[in-house]
């Protein structure tokens, strides 16, 4: 194996324990409601096998697909929403999918990294420290991103990525400035959530 491939190698994996370390935390964090923890287990119970059937049809990968339904699951019990859901499946799904997007997103993010690093000559090819920092941003950057409505995160993209001015995102969106203003401090607010909470 060569040192480019092992660089290669040892970038991934430090992207997939990145993305255990976060849902460890994340599990840590969670609430401890026991009602909530039993409703989870319930829906669980019930629903774990549809939900790995519709996300292999998804993605085509089974393998995948239950680690969606895991982060799925782990999503209802962070939420605390278990106990009050009357369609539990339309609400399993609609997470479901998002996070089947997000993992698409991120995989497409890591693939053309990872390309990159292996036209970059060695002398000039990044710290294993360098691309976990890599990784650890992109994620953080994608549940940000997430974490916001449409339209503030196509308001943050159009500002903050393409440097459009408010008037034009205004026109755009067939907003107003001051929308976009609110929509930006919004977006801001959860940049400074994602960072500091």
């Amino acid at each position: 194996m060569t040192a480019q491939a092992g660089k290669i190698r040892h970038a991934r994996q430090k992207i997939v324990l990145l993305r255990i370390v976060f849902i460890i935390y994340s599990l840590a964090v969670s609430s401890s409601n026991p009602s909530n923890r039993q409703a989870v287990q319930a829906m669980y119970a019930q629903h774990h096998s549809w939900l790995v059937q519709l996300l292999r049809r998804t993605v085509g990968n089974s393998e995948q697909a239950r680690d969606l339904a895991h982060d799925t699951f782990e999503r209802v019990l962070r939420s605390g929403a278990a106990e009050t859901l009357a369609e539990p499946r339309s609400y399993l799904t609609t997470i479901a999918k998002r996070l089947a997007i997000d993992s698409h997103r991120r995989r497409v993010i890591e693939q053309a990294y990872l390309d990159d690093l292996a036209r970059t000559p060695e002398a000039t090819a990044p710290s294993p420290e360098a691309l976990a920092l890599v990784a650890e941003t992109l994620d953080a950057l994608c549940i940000m991103l997430d974490s916001m409505s449409a339209r503030e995160r196509r308001v943050f993209v159009l500002g903050q990525f393409e440097g459009r001015p408010y008037a034009d995102i205004a026109v755009m969106l067939n907003i107003s400035v001051h929308t976009v203003q609110r929509d930006m401090t919004k977006a801001w607010k959860h940049c400074y959530a994602a960072i500091y909470n």
